[in-house]
């Protein structure tokens, strides 16, 4: 194992009501740095037990949590914002040893979340209620908040910090209680942001942590009754399944699911300047982003410079350990992600594409899942990288003549969660906004994600919105009274 006191993150157990805490099954889970292949840290393994637990402490904390003003729970996330700003360093040294993205973009990770956690201790000032006008003169009419229930929130491995932080966040600024689950492969950066909570003043209870088999966490949070919401960032098929299991006791989700995002650049965009947007946007933490654009479609006539340029570009970009001065990109997350892009690859060449540069696994390094930036071109429409969600560093280019044909193909996917345009016609502009089916759409803008705005998905992508105030919403009910005067 290599030496953990390189790791600022001091835990390496469950937090259950308001204790670190021993797996019950004493079991526990490597924690791998994808850039050596050496395990970094032994965390604990929990079990559905502790699950249950966990759900227990926070049912019961629920009962004084709810009762708080927002002013009161708004100082504990303004305060947990504070202290992940004062140790964004250590928190994106942690994330960058276990997950392998370059340490700006860990460090850019944290203190997005920071932001996420102060935007929902202002948010949760503003649940507001209503009061309606009635039509009986002896009724009165109200509409109140109500904070929704325990919270079950699953994250994945790609932002182990950002996409918990959009459901601890609005949860807690609500007034409800929360027991989270991070990827097993990556839970010491989200162990991390719970030391800022305990440092913050969370009472005991408030928000768990339990790492181990996602199988077993997700059957305990569909299982059991005190959890009345689920909050799902990952695939669309595990997204399905956990839908399925909410029919039971109807319970309520937000479920922010696969993409596969289109990027369109048409002939008036400078296309040298908009092949750099692309490749930043595109190699982004390896394009394993859910927003990650992954269908680049050019307008014939600046698809060749277009390419030309984006192709230099990827060439410029160091690969290497995350943690090395100057790297742009870092390791892909694990060897299976590194296969299934390949295999991809394989299979676009194989029905005739041309790799322009990239297309395999680095021979530069001895250990650690590199692979080099990717930009084909040529695809057969049949290609899997045009179907499926790649997840992975490749950049397909195709081109196109007519805004309406590029609409239909940009939307010819059961995905819809993000696209992107670059134009400077605001016609052209507006047709693609009102005509593409994505729930976010960035022209000119290849990272339109910031707290204050609404993140979500269409068709397969997902349903409910986290950030903005339909972020808050997603953890409120709506409560209908109406009071009968005497006369």
């Amino acid at each position: 194992m290599a030496a953990t006191a390189e790791l600022p993150v001091k835990n390496r157990h469950l937090f259950v009501n308001g204790e670190w805490v021993k797996s019950s099954s004493g079991k526990t889970i490597a924690v791998e740095n994808p850039a050596t292949e050496e395990t970094i840290a032994e965390v604990a393994s929990g079990t559905r037990e502790d699950c249950r637990r966990a759900i227990d402490a926070a049912a019961e904390a629920m009962k004084t949590w709810m009762k708080l003003t927002p002013y009161d729970r708004a100082k504990v996330l303004k305060k947990t914002a504070d202290l992940m700003r004062e140790r964004a360093d250590g928190l994106a040294r942690t994330m960058t040893l276990e997950q392998g993205k370059p340490l700006a973009e860990a460090k850019g990770e944290v203190l997005h979340s920071a932001d996420t956690f102060e935007w929902f201790a202002e948010e949760g000032k503003r649940a507001y209620g209503q009061v309606i006008p009635p039509s009986n003169p002896a009724k009165r009419h109200l509409v109140l908040k109500h904070p929704v229930g325990v919270v079950g929130a699953i994250g994945p491995w790609n932002f182990p910090i950002t996409l918990q932080a959009r459901k601890i966040a609005p949860a807690l600024a609500a007034g409800c209680t929360i027991v989270c689950k991070p990827a097993s492969q990556t839970p010491l950066c989200l162990i991390g942001v719970f030391e800022c909570l305990i440092d913050a003043g969370l009472p005991k209870g408030v928000a768990n942590l339990v790492i181990g088999s996602a199988g077993e966490i997700a059957d305990e949070f569909m299982a059991n009754p005190a959890v009345r919401k689920i909050s799902f960032t990952g695939s669309t098929e595990v997204g399905k399944k956990l839908m399925k299991q909410a029919a039971d006791q109807v319970k309520r989700l937000s479920l922010e699911l696969g993409g596969h995002a289109p990027f369109i650049v048409f002939p008036d965009a400078d296309p040298e300047v908009v092949a750099k947007a692309a490749v930043t946007g595109k190699f982004r933490n390896n394009g394993q982003v859910c927003i990650s654009p992954s269908r680049f479609f050019v307008h014939k006539d600046v698809e060749k410079k277009f390419t030309e340029a984006a192709v230099e570009e990827a060439k410029k970009l160091k690969l290497g350990n995350g943690l090395d001065e100057g790297v742009a990109v870092g390791p892909m997350f694990e060897r299976k992600a590194m296969d299934n892009t390949q295999a991809l690859i394989d299979d676009a060449q194989g029905k005739g594409a041309q790799v322009l540069t990239g297309g395999k696994k680095s021979d530069r390094f001895d250990r650690g899942y590199f692979f080099e930036p990717t930009v084909l071109r040529g695809l057969s429409p049949d290609a899997k990288m045009l179907t499926e969600e790649p997840f992975a560093p490749v950049m397909p280019v195709l081109d196109f003549s007519k805004l309406d044909d590029v609409i239909a193909a940009a939307n010819n996917t059961r995905y819809g969660l993000a696209a992107y345009v670059f134009t400077n016609d605001l016609s052209v502009a507006w047709r693609m906004a009102e005509g593409l089916e994505a729930g976010i759409i960035g022209v000119n803008d290849p990272v339109p994600a910031t707290p204050q705005c609404p993140f979500g998905g269409m068709k397969e992508s997902g349903m409910g919105r986290e950030l903005a105030h339909e972020g808050l919403e997603a953890y409120l009910e709506t409560k209908y009274v109406s009071i009968g005067l005497r006369s």
